[in-house]
């Protein structure tokens, strides 16, 4: 009998019908209104998605329902009790990414060499070389497909706190506690320029984005005197002081648009020319020092130079790569509006901007019980990561600094995050020696990933997808796939 009625209502679902409207993101509406089964499934919904844009059947998409995910079929995320036959349902459609990152399950290699903690790791631009910086004042260049040392770069009279590659991949600058900025060449590790100026130690380093400028020679050191300088890597002029924080600058971006980005311990988030130094804006609201900023547009402008998915770029013209890299940074910033900021603070809190246009924020973002680390858009801009000393890590919307979800499983504080290139995985390090891998579509924890004997401090993602590199107070480097 209960077979019986299930399959009555089964039936009486696939007969319902209900009127539906395909959105964009922005709230567009995409044709006419759809007289669809309750049946409909997600396949389904990619072919009618696809040909009313047009695309063809490598254009994939996610489709939501007030915020939730249609995995299967509609129905799954219908509220069947609430619904009426005048009621239209807002089917949102998200473009997702073609290619899929393969998640990380096991460390594949182990790289001592460090006499101290391993402070700050980074993958080139185009992943196929790691850089790691160290308390025993070295940097060491690794180069990935052999998993041997390159290079080890020393010159540091002190701890290697920032490490920041050019976007075109042939340069390194590398930062530390003595306030010297030194720069690499990538290939043979020999020393191009040392730069004195800063009093006190580096607190980050960013370049200028290689679509604004492709001889990848300018970048900018933030410290902890409260200034920012702009340099030539290859003749180590200061071009630029840039003053005006009260106290320490504890991150600097270099935007896309020109503008320089810096957060300090004096409470304020400003914005700067970068061509003349002048300040544009002061973003005020957090009622604490301001520890992090993340860009949205940052995975495009890290990966400016490179394209992955061609197997001819080295042949291209330096103008051809520029224009590829301009259409990228438009065709993202027409997306979302423009450039989008975050903030993160040891007020616990997290603050969105739109730096460009309004000294307002978007958003203020709530729910972390202590300080904010680090924070990090995902490369697609729809999400951004947390990670915090109340040993969570939060999903919050991109675009409206929304809270989504907390994802739990550290068992002490959460120091740094990182997205895998397609947006579908996070990996974070934590003081409790390991590393935890993140299912974005689950919200769940995918791998647990052991191995390190003492704290992470630091975490890459490949711009590739292919690996991820972690480093921490036991001198290791370890390099994770899948």
């Amino acid at each position: 009998m209960e077979s019986d009625k299930m399959d009555e209502t089964v039936e009486e679902i696939n007969d319902k019908r209900i009127l539906c409207q395909f959105k964009s993101e922005s709230g567009e509406p995409l044709g006419t209104q759809l007289d669809l089964p309750y049946s409909v499934t997600h396949e389904h919904l990619q072919i009618i998605c696809r040909t009313l844009l047009q695309q063809d059947e490598s254009a994939l998409y996610a489709f939501y329902v007030e915020e939730k995910e249609i995995n299967n079929c509609l129905v799954d995320v219908l509220d069947i009790n609430k619904l009426n036959t005048e009621h239209v349902v807002d089917i949102i459609y998200q473009e997702q990414a073609v290619f899929r990152v393969r998640p990380v399950t096991r460390c594949t290699s182990t790289l001592p060499g460090h006499a101290e903690a391993v402070v700050v790791v980074k993958f080139s631009p185009d992943g196929s070389q790691l850089a790691s910086g160290s308390g025993d004042t070295t940097v060491r260049l690794w180069d990935i497909h052999t998993q041997t040392p390159h290079h080890t770069l020393q010159g540091h009279p002190n701890w290697v706190l920032s490490l920041a590659w050019s976007p075109d991949g042939t340069r390194l600058a590398s930062g530390c506690k003595s306030g010297r900025v030194m720069t690499w060449d990538a290939n043979s590790g020999k020393k191009l320029a040392q730069m004195s100026g800063h009093k006190q130690w580096i607190t980050g380093i960013t370049w200028e984005p290689f679509h604004l400028n492709t001889t990848c020679r300018r970048f900018a050191s933030s410290s902890k005197d409260g200034d920012v300088r702009i340099w030539d890597a290859i003749t180590g002029r200061c071009e630029r002081t840039i003053s005006g924080h009260t106290m320490s600058v504890t991150a600097v971006i270099w935007g896309g648009s020109g503008l320089i980005y810096t957060s300090s311990q004096d409470r304020s988030v400003k914005v700067w020319r970068s061509s003349d130094g002048v300040l544009c804006k002061s973003l005020l609201g957090h009622a604490h020092w301001v520890n992090t900023l993340a860009l949205s547009t940052e995975y495009i402008l890290r990966t400016g130079a490179v394209n992955f998915h061609s197997y001819d770029h080295n042949s291209k013209s330096l103008e051809e790569k520029q224009q590829e890299a301009v259409s990228k940074y438009k065709m993202m910033c027409d997306e979302d509006g423009g450039e989008r900021l975050v903030s993160g603070s040891d007020d616990f809190t997290l603050f969105l901007w739109k730096p460009e246009t309004d000294k307002k924020p978007i958003a203020r973002m709530t729910g972390h019980q202590q300080l904010i680390n680090h924070v990090q858009f995902s490369p697609d801009g729809r999400l951004i990561a947390s990670a915090s000393f109340d040993k969570s890590v939060k999903i919050w919307d991109g675009r409206t600094g929304k809270y989504l979800t907390v994802l739990r499983g550290h068992v002490q504080a959460v120091y740094m995050v990182a997205w895998s290139a397609d947006s579908r995985l996070l990996v974070s390090g934590s003081a409790d020696s390991t590393l935890k891998l993140w299912n974005l579509k689950d919200r769940k924890l995918q791998e647990d990933l052991p191995g390190h004997a003492d704290q992470v401090f630091a975490v890459d993602w490949a711009p590739d997808g292919s690996r991820v590199a972690s480093g921490g107070k036991d001198k290791i480097l370890r390099l994770w796939q899948h």
